[in-house]
């Protein structure tokens, strides 16, 4: 189901552990990411008024599930401007070119994976919104 995007400061909150009985949630997002996709390539739930550890990412014309994401890695630091839906306007933040994730995917299955370059800037930001950071 398509949910409204949230705006404000309810999304500065840190997100709980996403667990198998939150799918309702990542369906959800991920129907809310495709609703916005000619301005949107990536969702936390906070975005749709769930504070769990769920993000929706595209890749490529692939949009894939994450729950409970953490950076474990990252190199390449560089300076870049980003909007969000949650926002209005763009912001200055810090991003790194290359970064190793850990997170259990769409069936709960425990991964690690590598990103570089404009899909580990997407992972990055929405990773913030789950530890309550807005760029």
């Amino acid at each position: 189901m398509v949910k409204n995007i949230v705006k404000g400061e309810s999304i500065f909150r840190i997100a709980e552990k996403a667990t198998k009985s939150d799918e309702n949630i990542a369906r959800d997002l991920l129907d809310t990411l495709k609703a916005n996709s000619d301005s949107c390539v990536g969702m936390a739930a906070n975005m749709i008024g769930e504070n769990k550890r769920i993000i929706a990412v595209m890749i490529g014309m692939f949009a894939i599930v994450m729950y409970n994401p953490k950076i474990v890695s990252k190199s390449g630091k560089y300076q870049t401007e980003e909007g969000c839906l949650s926002l209005d306007g763009k912001r200055t933040c810090t991003r790194y070119e290359k970064i190793e994730v850990e997170f259990e995917d769409i069936n709960f299955k425990k991964r690690r994976e590598s990103f570089s370059l404009f899909v580990a800037e997407i992972i990055q930001h929405e990773i913030d919104h789950l530890d309550g950071i807005i760029i």
